[in-house]
């Protein structure tokens, strides 16, 4: 059975080099060992990466490198999935700022085994290796992502931690749409339309992989902006794939909410811990976010990027 790793990379090299260190401890006992092909995308077109993989000497798996010459995480993405071998029964996407354990892949795979499932997601668990990190990071779960028992039913997914059997890519003529190169939220759009079209997605919980937290994202501002981009990049998504007059105003009324809860919390925050008053802005981000994505307007997150 073969199997692609994708990784998208844009000048993280320190990042790209440990994950290739990790995917070459993987183990697998409840698997057979499938016949795996790792396959680095470099979205730098002065290619930074390439000497990262040319030090993998002793690598043992195959490891393929291309540069995606277009700026962009879709493009980055679509290129990944151009790139996989004609023969490749799945495709596991893994992003260059995380660790997976070491057996990550054999926990995907076992799963999709067990529930026979089209897509496998699993677990992404926040670390900050920095000294230095501000408490409230941490205290306030900002970066921690939902978890649910192994075999739970998903209707949505990401690419942060996924594997998806590659007969879904001959269904769909466009896979992670361009609109969402620089602004985040083409996998969820992609993984919304899976679900439309019948797919069982489900959750892996064991299949842990670890999301390295720079210095740089624990601050006030990037956590705000990320919440109002996320929450409005599902607004986008809903509001084209899920067209209804009540899901829209359920939608808008949800923003509405959370904006009004946030401003409730405002004042009351400010005498407890400092987590609790970014948590109430964070509310209000999130509902003007669900809001302007409502609107059709998006925030260019990825413009920058951070170190890891």
């Amino acid at each position: 059975m073969l199997v692609a790793v994708c990784i998208a990379t844009f000048q993280r090299p320190e990042g790209l080099k440990r994950l290739l260190d990790a995917l070459n401890s993987l183990t697998f006992s409840k698997c057979e060992l499938p016949d795996l092909e790792v396959i680095v995308i470099d979205n730098d077109s002065s290619g930074s990466a390439s000497a990262v993989c040319e030090q993998m000497t002793d690598f043992k798996w195959a490891l393929k490198y291309y540069i995606e010459q277009q700026r962009g995480i879709s493009y980055a993405r679509n290129r990944a999935v151009a790139s996989i071998d004609k023969k490749s029964r799945f495709l596991v996407f893994i992003d260059d700022d995380e660790v997976p354990e070491s057996n990550w892949l054999d926990e995907l795979l076992f799963v999709q085994q067990s529930y026979q499932a089209d897509v496998v997601a699993g677990a992404v668990v926040p670390i900050f290796p920095e000294p230095g990190t501000p408490d409230w990071a941490s205290e306030g779960k900002f970066f921690q992502y939902g978890r649910f028992p192994t075999g739970h039913f998903l209707d949505v997914a990401f690419t942060n931690n996924v594997l998806i059997n590659t007969e879904i890519f001959e269904k769909f003529d466009t896979i992670f749409d361009k609109r969402f190169a620089l602004s985040g939220g083409e996998d969820a759009h992609f993984f919304m339309r899976v679900y439309l079209q019948g797919y069982k997605m489900v959750w892996a919980d064991e299949a842990l992989v670890y999301e390295w937290i720079p210095k740089s994202r624990t601050s006030i501002p990037w956590v705000l902006r990320r919440g109002f981009r996320t929450w409005g990049s599902q607004s986008i998504c809903e509001r084209e794939l899920q067209p209804s007059i009540k899901l829209l105003f359920i939608r808008a009324l949800k923003g509405i909410t959370l904006v009004l809860y946030g401003l409730v919390l405002l004042l009351p925050s400010l005498l407890r811990k400092r987590y609790r008053f970014i948590q109430a802005l964070l509310n209000i981000s999130r509902g003007f976010g669900t809001l302007f994505g409502l609107a059709g307007w998006s925030y260019q997150e990825y413009q920058k990027v951070h170190k890891v």
